[in-house]
């Protein structure tokens, strides 16, 4: 059985001692089985008790971030790289401590439109940036995850296909894929083909709509998706992600465009999101979706 989780974005735009607390009672309520916590700078996380929070309630954790222009492994620039992997390695570090075992997201480029194409110097800082992070991650235990996003959001990759190559390169047993169907729906040709060619690669799964909203109002086509990771076995973790202009997360929402309210009523869309993933995780056989 897949763990199922909600991006703390439904819940809070920060990790405050009140947004903690109300973001994972929220998550526990709604029947979640972990949260994924944004982590753009994991010296803001108060690790003990964000944990003792966590382990009270019995969520898991995941995390995920992107990185900046002057953080990006990916760039020509030395002294950016070394920032940007400096930065991935403290993040390692805090998930360690939090018990989480995967830090996804764009860990590998800035969470940006770029106006050039990828270079092959920043490609190979990027690859020899995250070989040496996946040694120190896998002495923890920890899995990365790179998420798979559109065109505007990456100049590395924008498609499975793609980042199975940089993932092949990088050649750690601890580095695989992440795919997000908001993504997906943008670059790739369909739901199905992306899923299978990643195989025991795909790592890490974000759910989320084309426009961010429910699930379901929009033009996603969840009910390919989650029968082909069905069929191919992903035991993985599998996060709710949605995003509005009711919950400002200054760091994510303006480099995401996240201008409007998709929605208001945080409780209720984490709510109908469990239900509605736990409905296409149900196979018409009634036996459960692994």
């Amino acid at each position: 059985m897949n763990h199922i989780g909600v991006h703390a974005a439904v819940w809070a735009g920060g990790w405050s001692d009140a947004e903690r607390r109300h973001a994972i009672a929220e998550s526990k309520a709604a029947g979640y089985d972990y949260i994924e916590l944004m982590m753009f700078d994991p010296h803001a996380i108060d690790v003990s008790a964000t944990r003792a929070l966590l382990d009270a309630a019995g969520l898991g954790v995941t995390s995920s971030l992107g990185l900046r222009w002057d953080n990006d492994i990916s760039s020509e620039d030395p002294a950016v790289v070394a920032r940007g992997e400096a930065l991935l390695g403290d993040v390692i570090a805090t998930n360690a401590k939090l018990g989480s075992r995967y830090v996804v997201g764009v860990i590998y480029s800035a969470l940006g439109k770029y106006n050039q194409p990828a270079t092959p110097r920043g490609r190979a800082n990027c690859v020899a940036a995250l070989r040496r992070l996946a040694r120190h991650a896998a002495d923890d235990g920890i899995t990365l995850g790179l998420e798979v996003v559109n065109r505007y959001e990456t100049n590395l990759f924008n498609t499975a296909a793609q980042a199975l190559e940089i993932v092949s390169e990088i050649g750690a047993p601890n580095v695989g894929v992440h795919l997000d169907t908001y993504h997906m729906n943008i670059e790739e040709d369909d739901f199905d083909e992306p899923v299978r060619i990643c195989g025991d690669k795909l790592v890490y799964v974000h759910i989320g709509e084309s426009h961010r909203g429910y699930l379901g109002s929009g033009n996603v086509d969840f009910a390919t998706f989650f029968r082909v990771l069905n069929e191919c076995n992903y035991h993985g973790p599998i996060a709710f992600e949605s995003f509005s202009s009711a919950v400002v997360s200054p760091d994510i929402s303006n480099t995401l465009g996240v201008w409007r309210n998709l929605w208001t009523d945080n409780r209720d869309l984490a709510r109908h999101a469990k239900a509605f993933m736990d409905r296409l995780r149900t196979p018409s056989n009634g036996a459960r979706v692994r």
